[in-house]
């Protein structure tokens, strides 16, 4: 059984700030740290509170969301996404919405699909989906929210295979906005940081 170490997470508002407010939840990538999304926060609307996460498995100097090989990788993403789910339970927000880089990008996407009621929206930056089937992916087909999904030409960290999953998943099950960005290795652009702006004052 994993957890959110809530005492981890970094707020762009202090607590008093932060009640009835859009929330706005970002998922760092493997081996990564909580720090290292919440860099782009200064960056970003400045509507919805910002709350950086740290995933809940010690992996290298950062940490992980789910092992990156291995038979457990889709049980232990959901043991992931539920934990993230019953964080969130534990506050207070008019909306919530979802960025997430690379494994934190499927972690976002595996949100939506195991509780598609509970969040407006994702954003996915050199991410995937997993292969795998979850019950609210019929509400998705039904009702599509807003997602973008943003990727570079020579990112070669995330697997083809991986790459082609997403492509035939996304677009049946959301309202795809899709950007592919010309020699971007694994990492996050300017113009992509500019694409993820229009997208999140859009739905936000």
């Amino acid at each position: 059984m994993v957890s959110i170490d809530s005492s981890a997470v970094l707020w762009s508002a202090p607590e008093r700030e932060r009640a009835d407010r859009p929330l706005l939840v970002l998922l760092h990538g493997y081996g990564s740290h909580e720090g290292d999304l919440f860099s782009l926060a200064p960056g970003l609307p400045l509507s919805p509170v910002i709350a950086s996460v740290r995933a809940p498995h010690p992996m290298g100097p950062g940490f992980a969301w789910f092992p990156i090989e291995g038979a457990s990788r889709i049980d232990d993403a959901n043991e992931a996404v539920d934990a993230l789910l019953e964080w969130l339970s534990s506050l207070t927000y008019t909306s919530v919405g979802l960025v997430g880089f690379s494994q934190g990008g499927a972690i976002a996407l595996q949100a939506l699909r195991r509780a598609p009621s509970r969040f407006s929206y994702a954003a996915v930056l050199s991410g995937f989906a997993l292969n795998d089937a979850q019950a609210g992916d019929e509400l998705l087909a039904a009702t599509p929210p807003p997602v973008f999904w943003g990727r570079g030409t020579l990112d070669q960290v995330i697997h083809p295979a991986l790459i082609s999953i997403t492509q035939s998943w996304l677009p049946s099950h959301s309202a795809l906005t899709e950007r592919i960005y010309e020699g971007l290795p694994h990492s996050i652009s300017a113009p992509e940081l500019a694409d993820l702006n229009a997208f999140l004052r859009d739905v936000v």
